[in-house]
């Protein structure tokens, strides 16, 4: 008779499964709680001692690591002496493996888990098991997915068997599945140990979305998520309205999330192509809207906007009036989400802030390889670890208006120069190749829209010339903040002291690629 060996952690439709397999036949050997639930609704069962003639023992670390549960999957039916040595140990062929594992994820993703707990949670016999089928994929149908039940069985019903092409496809799966699975064990106890920079970098991530196409129509693209939620984070987000998310929607919305959560007070932030064109703050979220607007109102045109705050009416039916990617924010009234849904295909998402000022790792891809590095975020870079570099000491106000500048000068593509006053950027020079063009973009967005009287100056990198520093007190800027560092710094502060502009150093870069 066929048998089928069942231990399934998720018993999501494993009744209906082995009933199934039973009409057709179908011998089920099974052990523990899967046991338990098959007997308990009426499927007949072997117990995996009464196949092994050996008992379950310490805890249940060992009862399916035995020859004549693994000589039953891996002996190939292909092979007369395979067939010869199981007949002569006794060795029953198993064509069916059905296992999924041990709750290792949801094990360490409690906030009270012990290393004990973790530990006792990685499975051992069901890789296994699963290791040995799929190896034996052209005799041995696998399945660690309930999701892939009904085809098995579909199969069975039309043809009475599983087709090459099904096993293999499963067993491919299966080896998908337990490489996830020792990868996040891997993940887990490398924190434990301390070690930084391990000789092999584990990464798992889970399907969470097929994408239309990825920067281009002519790329492809899929969207993959850590397997434990960060709760902060665009994978994290919740679609309440909207067309799909597109490549670039994913990449502008985290930009945009990374410069909103900079802010405690009411702020609001719009990105385009993963720059911020506009960042205001507020005593409240629709003023700090009015901000941000009124600091680009050409730009935000297609853009992203995220609230750090809950969304109110007024604010709505300001963004209603534009054409929009997204609108993201902690949650909306109402009658807010009412009105921003009655365009069919703008995307209305909403993401917890709670944790927002968590950092972590993050990785980019190269050709050949991978780059890692932890986010930038630093909790000694603060005003009041800054030097004053110039005669000219700054004001309570310029202060507070470089303090605002230096957190969205962070979040801008080098070269990177930002203006602003202490509530909204008034000029923002992204990514040109050199400093002081970047200077003049910002400046000339600001004269612009008459909005640099005032205006506070931030470079992500210290200038390594004076001209960034003569141009821009040329055109009214009164206080810069920079890195410092270059070995030109000293013609920097001449230039500075010649123009009376007070210059604040922060020994902190912001390179942004």
């Amino acid at each position: 008779m066929t048998r089928a060996l069942i231990s399934v952690s998720d018993k999501t439709g494993i009744v209906a499964f082995a009933q199934a397999l039973v009409a057709k036949g179908i011998e089920i050997i099974s052990t523990g709680g899967t046991k338990k639930a098959l007997e308990d609704a009426g499927v007949p069962t072997i117990s995996v001692e009464d196949v092994t003639g050996f008992p379950e023992m310490m805890d249940g670390r060992v009862k399916t690591l035995h020859p004549l549960i693994h000589g039953g999957l891996l002996g190939r039916r292909d092979l007369p002496e395979h067939m010869s040595a199981m007949k002569e140990h006794n060795i029953v062929p198993i064509d069916f493996v059905v296992v999924n594992l041990y709750p290792f994820k949801e094990t360490i993703s409690k906030k009270d888990v012990t290393l004990a707990d973790a530990i006792e949670n990685i499975d051992i016999g069901g890789p296994s098991m699963l290791r040995s089928a799929a190896k034996n994929y052209a005799s041995v149908t696998v399945i660690t997915d309930p999701i892939d039940y009904d085809k098995v069985i579909s199969e069975l019903e039309t043809t009475g068997a599983t087709t090459f092409e099904t096993r293999q496809a499963l067993a491919a799966k299966v080896f998908r599945h337990t490489a996830s699975y020792d990868a996040l064990i891997a993940q887990y106890l490398t924190n434990v140990v301390g070690e930084t920079e391990p000789e092999k970098l584990t990464l798992t991530y889970d399907l969470k979305q097929s994408l239309r196409y990825g920067e281009n129509g002519h790329q492809t693209a899929t969207f993959y998520q850590e397997p434990i939620a960060v709760p902060f984070s665009i994978a994290s987000a919740v679609q309440l309205h909207g067309k799909e998310l597109s490549y670039n929607n994913i990449k502008d919305a985290d930009a945009a999330i990374r410069i909103a959560r900079e802010f405690d007070e009411p702020a609001v932030v719009a990105v385009k192509h993963m720059n911020p064109c506009g960042v205001g703050i507020a005593e409240n979220i629709d003023e700090a809207f009015d901000r941000c607007y009124a600091a680009d109102p050409v730009s935000i045109f297609g853009g992203i906007v995220v609230a750090n705050r809950p969304l109110d009416v007024a604010t709505a039916e300001k963004l209603n009036s534009m054409f929009l990617e997204i609108v993201l924010a902690p949650s909306y009234s109402e009658e807010a989400l009412a009105i921003l849904t009655k365009k069919k295909n703008i995307r209305i998402m909403t993401l917890d802030f709670s944790a927002a000022k968590a950092g972590g790792k993050e990785f980019v891809s190269v050709l050949g390889g991978m780059l890692e590095q932890t986010q930038d975020i630093n909790t000694d870079d603060v005003p009041s670890n800054w030097e004053v570099m110039t005669d000219r000491q700054p004001t309570e106000d310029e202060m507070k208006a470089m303090d605002f500048a230096w957190k969205i000068v962070k979040h801008v593509k080098s070269n990177a120069i930002v203006l602003a006053n202490s509530k909204q950027t008034v000029g923002i020079g992204a990514g040109q190749m050199n400093r002081v063009g970047s200077v003049k973009i910002a400046i000339e967005q600001a004269e612009a829209s008459n909005a640099i009287e005032g205006a506070v100056l931030a470079s992500d990198a210290f200038f390594p010339m004076n001209d960034s520093v003569e141009y821009a007190a040329q055109h009214g800027i009164k206080a810069i903040v920079q890195p410092g560092g270059s070995i030109k710094d000293k013609d920097s502060i001449e230039m500075a002291n010649k123009y009376g502009i007070t210059m604040l150093k922060t020994n902190v870069r912001h390179f942004r690629h």
